[in-house]
């Protein structure tokens, strides 16, 4: 379930409260795809994680504006989980990182990073995206678990 936004002093728009907030691709379509620049976002969000799926990914985490208050997000951010995941079947634009994500942008509508790689120093993204860029505080993201077994997310 994807609580209810908090608002961070000094941070412009409202954001998730700290955690990994677990959900259905039809729960932050109910949340996140609201106005006609989100739903568009969200068929990115859609089609990066089939490519991630198809490439045995077994979790997501979405961030950005794009899980935030922010009336017309530009994108969304995230990254995903390199355990198990099966290099040969990996979209290679998920590795491509040049010119601020164009290719990932151009494709996918947002941008993914791998979540155990450092952004800098020792913080990896998966920890990196769970702080507020305005404040550096600490915010929530969202987690999509993509692998079923019996039905069940895994």
């Amino acid at each position: 379930m994807i609580p209810s936004f908090v608002q961070l002093p000094g941070s412009p728009f409202a954001v998730l409260p700290p955690g990994i907030h677990w959900a259905t691709m039809e729960e932050i379509k109910t949340r996140f795809g609201q106005t006609a620049r989100r739903a568009w976002l969200f068929e990115g969000v859609l089609a990066v994680t089939e490519a991630l799926r198809q490439a045995n990914c077994a979790h997501i985490y979405l961030d950005g504006s794009f899980v935030t208050e922010k009336p017309e997000p530009n994108d969304f951010d995230g990254c995903w989980d390199a355990t198990g995941v099966i290099a040969a079947l990996l979209d290679p634009v998920l590795l491509e990182f040049a010119n601020g994500r164009a290719s990932q942008k151009l494709k996918y509508r947002g941008e993914m990073f791998v979540a155990g790689f450092a952004n800098s120093g020792t913080e990896t993204f998966l920890d990196f995206f769970q702080r507020d860029k305005f404040t550096g505080a600490a915010k929530g993201i969202v987690g999509i678990k993509l692998k079923t077994i019996n039905g069940a997310p895994q």
